[in-house]
């Protein structure tokens, strides 16, 4: 049988809900199958014939290290996705790749550390979080009458060496919520529907990601044309799993990320979903 690493973290154990679902599905396509942290040292990585990145969640706090890691993989076995995605992926800068290939995309301006931490547009209402991170984590919304709260929160980031991103709000996420496309080696899989994550006046979480509200959804069209440029625009290849996050906007759907490295697949919320990432896989060893 091939064997197969699902790469997690050691703070992230007992957490990822797609977890149960996979290791099932992989049992039944006939792959051998371990859940294994990244960050664990006693791990033997090489006698696995793939890694396949998961819930590495914690990799926006030590980066650095995450990618010396994915960098062993690389020379050790398979990594799933490969090294040049993760590293592109992995800093919000790519957003500024994609909305040059012409992919509707949340305008986005970038705070470097050693710019003045007020050097950004002005917004009725707006985001700032840091270029990397995950989970809402170091993300909060603001008002126009906040903004000195706003430059305060992008200087403490600034102050730690990490780059800032700013956006603007797009107020119907808060009705319609976002929406999330899954694709598995190009093709889409299934949908979601993730509620608003950032109230007004809250804080922003300090656990490794902030709760969620998920139930299943069927993607416009449009929607999914947008998510298939975005898939398009990756300069490192096709990848074998994608999760494209797009947000409504007076001018259509517009993409928020495009999560190539750890995304949440949310497998349950579809039948055969995980059969499917399952049986690619699968497919994949056995070339």
């Amino acid at each position: 049988m091939p064997t197969l690493a699902l790469a997690t973290a050691i703070a992230a154990a007992g957490l990822d809900d797609d977890m149960p679902p996979l290791l099932d599905a992989c049992l039944a396509a006939g792959i051998d199958t371990h859940v294994v942290a990244w960050d664990d040292p006693t791990v033997s990585w090489a006698r696995f014939d793939a890694v396949l990145l998961r819930s590495t969640w914690d990799y926006t706090q030590r980066l650095p290290a995450f990618l010396a890691w994915c960098d062993c993989m690389t020379a050790l076995t398979t990594l799933l996705n490969p090294l040049p995605i993760v590293r592109w992926n992995t800093d919000k800068h790519y957003l500024a790749d994609l909305a040059a290939a012409g992919v509707p995309t949340v305008p986005s301006a970038f705070v470097e550390p050693g710019q003045a931490a007020d050097a950004f547009p002005d917004h009725d209402e707006f985001v700032v979080k840091p270029t990397v991170s995950a989970g809402s984590r170091d993300t909060q919304r603001y008002v126009r009458a906040e903004r000195a709260a706003a430059v305060a929160h992008a200087q403490r980031l600034l102050d730690a060496g990490r780059a800032v991103v700013v956006q603007p709000y797009l107020h119907a996420v808060d009705e319609a919520g976002e929406t999330a496309l899954l694709f598995f080696d190009g093709r889409f899989s299934h949908a979601i529907r993730k509620g608003p994550l950032l109230a007004r006046g809250a804080d922003a979480t300090r656990a490794l990601f902030a709760a969620e509200h998920i139930t299943a959804r069927t993607p416009s069209d449009e929607e999914k044309a947008i998510a298939r440029r975005a898939l398009d625009a990756i300069p490192h290849g096709r990848p074998l799993y994608a999760r494209v996050d797009l947000l409504p906007s007076p001018a259509g759907p517009q993409l928020l990320e495009l999560e190539l490295t750890e995304p949440s697949l949310f497998l349950a919320t579809a039948a055969g979903a995980a059969a499917r990432f399952a049986e690619l896989l699968a497919a994949r060893l056995a070339r």
